[in-house]
């Protein structure tokens, strides 16, 4: 995917990343532009799926979500049935990430629990439910340093 991006959709999409809520005339009046010229150009960014939603960072601990674990996942059938076993995993609420990767395993999934416990309870239900996962391999965060979904917008 070549999608064509200038000087003033990174200023955008810079702005945009640091606050999602920011107005159009708010950017308007940062980029020295009409506020119609702002919302055409982050419709077409929508449009050409470079942005592709806004969101709302919740702190997980206010949740009671305070394990986080990053699980490897090898399947039986390697390549032939990553597809279906991906969309497996993407369907559990608890699973943040999915991400096929290189190497011994075929997935690593990013998830969120409360405890120990409820980490056991999820890969022995709905884990254990998914065809062709032959094994797993579970490491769980004792601290996050950084996490940061945001990307490095190239300045202008």
């Amino acid at each position: 995917m070549n999608i064509s991006l200038d000087h003033i959709d990174l200023q955008i999409l810079d702005k945009m990343q640091g606050n999602a809520r920011v107005s159009n005339a708010d950017l308007a009046r940062d980029l020295s532009m009409a506020p119609s010229a702002i919302l055409e150009r982050v419709k077409k960014l929508e449009q050409k799926d470079v942005i592709r939603r806004y969101t709302t960072s919740i702190n997980p601990a206010a949740l009671e979500q305070k394990l986080l674990a990053f699980i490897f996942i090898r399947t039986s059938q390697g390549f032939s049935c990553c597809s279906d076993t991906g969309n497996l995993l993407s369907a559990i609420p608890e699973v943040q990430e999915v991400h096929h990767i290189a190497g011994e395993d075929c997935f690593l999934v990013k998830v969120r629990t409360t405890d120990a416990a409820s980490l056991m309870e999820l890969m022995r239900t709905k884990f254990q439910q998914i065809p062709n996962i032959a094994s797993t391999k579970t490491t769980i965060v004792l601290e996050t340093v950084k996490e940061q979904p945001d990307i490095v917008i190239p300045k202008t």
